[in-house]
C-alpha cells in the first residue's frame, strides 16, 4: 500500500510540475540505502544532470566520502553535489519534484543543501 500511495501522489504532482530547458525539474528518488536526484527537461524528455550516493566521484559512496547512502548526511552531500554541478552548467532555477515523498528528513535535507549551493526553487 505504501508504494501505491506514493505512486498515486507522484502521479498527481507530475500533472502540474513540468521541467523546461530553462527551468528543469529536480526529481528525487529515495531508496532505503541510497538517494538519487536528476535535473530533467520534460520538453525534450532528457536528463540534463544527475547525482546520487552511488556516484563514482569523490563525493559518492564509491569515492569514500559518504560511508552510508541512506541517511540525512548523505542526502545533504548529494544536494550540495547537484547544486554545484548545476551552477557549473549555468542552471540556477529549478522546479522541485519530491517524488510523492513527504517533505521531511532526507528529502528536506537534500532540498536545503541544494538551495545553499545556489539553486532557486
Amino acid at each position: 500500500m505504501k508504494l501505491k500511495g506514493r505512486a498515486r501522489r507522484h502521479k498527481r504532482v507530475r500533472k502540474k510540475v513540468i521541467g523546461t530547458a530553462q527551468r528543469p525539474r529536480l526529481c528525487v528518488f529515495r531508496s532505503l540505502g541510497h538517494i538519487y536526484v536528476q535535473l530533467i527537461d520534460d520538453g525534450n524528455s532528457r536528463t540534463i544532470l544527475s547525482a546520487s550516493t552511488r556516484s563514482k566521484g569523490p563525493e559518492g559512496v564509491r569515492g569514500g566520502k559518504i560511508k552510508y547512502g541512506g541517511n540525512v548526511a548523505a542526502a545533504k552531500a548529494v544536494g550540495k553535489m547537484l547544486g554545484e554541478k548545476a551552477l557549473n552548467n549555468k542552471i540556477t532555477d529549478v522546479v522541485f519534484d519530491k517524488g510523492g515523498y513527504l517533505y521531511h528528513g532526507r528529502i528536506k535535507a537534500l532540498a536545503d543543501a541544494a538551495r545553499e549551493a545556489g539553486l532557486k526553487f
